[in-house]
C-alpha cells in the first residue's frame, strides 16, 4: 500500500466518527467490484500498514467478525 493509497484512506478516516469499522467499509465504492484474490491482497497490504503504524490514529483489535478484521479508528 502506497503513500497515497494511505492518505486516500486517511481523509475517509477523517470524516468519521471514532470507533470500530472494517476495511471494505474504509475501502467505499468499488470494494464489490473487485476480484477475491485482489480484496485478500488489498485488504492485507491495510492490516500490515496499520500494525506497521503507517495509518495513524487506527488499531488492529485482533478480532475477526462476520465482515472481517475489526480495527479502531482514534478520531487523530
Amino acid at each position: 500500500m502506497d503513500k497515497s493509497d494511505i492518505n486516500r484512506l486517511l481523509e475517509r478516516l477523517n470524516r468519521r466518527e471514532p470507533g470500530e469499522f472494517y476495511f471494505p467499509d474504509l475501502y467505499g465504492s468499488g470494494w464489490d467490484d473487485l476480484f477475491i484474490g485482489d480484496k485478500v491482497k488489498t485488504g492485507r497490504n491495510f492490516m500490515e500498514a496499520v500494525r506497521a503504524g503507517e495509518v495513524p490514529g487506527v488499531e488492529d483489535t485482533g478480532r475477526k467478525q462476520g465482515r472481517g478484521r475489526v480495527y479502531r479508528w482514534s478520531g487523530n
